[in-house]
């Protein structure tokens, strides 16, 4: 692609001279072709990852702030729901815990279409909101925090094997938003991998027998997760590179009030357009991280 690109501007040169103007437009609409054919393949470089093209699970949880930082985990619930209806991919909420006053204490979503986890694994981390608080009687400025976990969804997948012997299987009642049917029965389910802890509640599905599918799913993808993490942890620290916890780990701030700003910590990309943002207005700051990534990896390789 890179001898073509050449060639196309050697030629364009020499129709220049000549001030041939048709061949001129001839060979523009050959280097607009070179462009797609380039964008396209730098496309794919952003999805390198073994799972990168398959449905993701995200779970968001609220961290310190109180009734602000619930509201904000239900916000960013919102935005991701938008984000995922703008590309066309199917979203839907498969379990919460509502806040005492607003919100979610935690909420967890399953993002379908293609390369959902590609692109939504650029935004797992700590998520910071700064604003006039609506639950102070004394509106003050408040922080709230969030975390976002970004799972690959490997539906019945056989790469994670789990035996049956290790799990516990709990049920009881819905609190989740799901109709009137969810109250009136056990038929929330929450599963335990006893040998990890890890654990993995569906509620919001119509029967107990569906939320078990996929609570199995999202512990599945836990513990998929958990695999990666650790080989990640293991390459950096052959590398010497230093990871943070992931509580720590602050990826982006979103500020409200003294003055509007959305700030990628990660990349420096930011942008005054808050609303938008929240609107699920994500493709620019996703992009960006997911070419930083890139560029991080190729380097390291040099």
């Amino acid at each position: 692609m890179a001898r073509r690109a050449r060639d196309l501007r050697e030629l364009l040169d020499l129709a220049a001279e000549e001030g041939d103007e048709s061949l001129q437009v001839e060979i523009q609409a050959d280097v607009e072709q070179v462009k797609a054919d380039l964008g396209r393949s730098e496309f794919r470089l952003l999805f390198q990852g073994e799972y990168d093209g398959n449905d993701a699970l995200i779970a968001i949880h609220a961290g310190a702030g109180g009734t602000d930082s619930q509201e904000w985990t239900e916000r960013l619930l919102r935005m991701y729901l938008r984000w995922a209806d703008s590309r066309r991919f199917k979203a839907r909420v498969i379990d919460s815990s509502p806040g005492e006053e607003a919100g979610f204490k935690s909420v967890t979503a399953e993002v379908a279409g293609r390369h959902a986890y590609g692109y939504l694994k650029a935004e797992r981390g700590v998520h910071r909101l700064v604003r006039l608080s609506p639950f102070d009687a004394a509106h003050r400025r408040h922080t709230s925090f969030a975390l976002v976990e970004v799972l690959p969804s490997i539906g019945d997948a056989t790469e994670v094997e789990i035996d049956p012997k290790d799990l516990r299987v709990d049920t009881f009642r819905s609190s989740s938003a799901g109709g009137q049917h969810v109250n009136k029965t056990d038929s929330a389910v929450r599963i335990v991998h006893i040998p990890t802890g890890i654990v993995a509640t569906c509620q919001n599905e119509r029967s107990q027998a569906q939320n078990r599918v996929m609570a199995l799913r999202v512990l599945k993808a836990r513990l998929l997760e958990r695999e990666l993490q650790e080989r990640e942890s293991e390459q950096a620290r052959l590398k010497g590179k230093h990871v943070s916890a992931e509580w720590g780990n602050q990826i982006r701030s979103y500020v409200m009030h003294p003055y509007t700003m959305v700030k990628d910590h990660r990349t420096n990309y930011e942008t005054h357009d808050v609303d938008a943002v929240l609107d699920g207005d994500l493709d620019d700051f996703i992009e960006v991280y997911l070419r930083s990534s890139i560029d991080e990896i190729e380097a390291g390789g040099a």
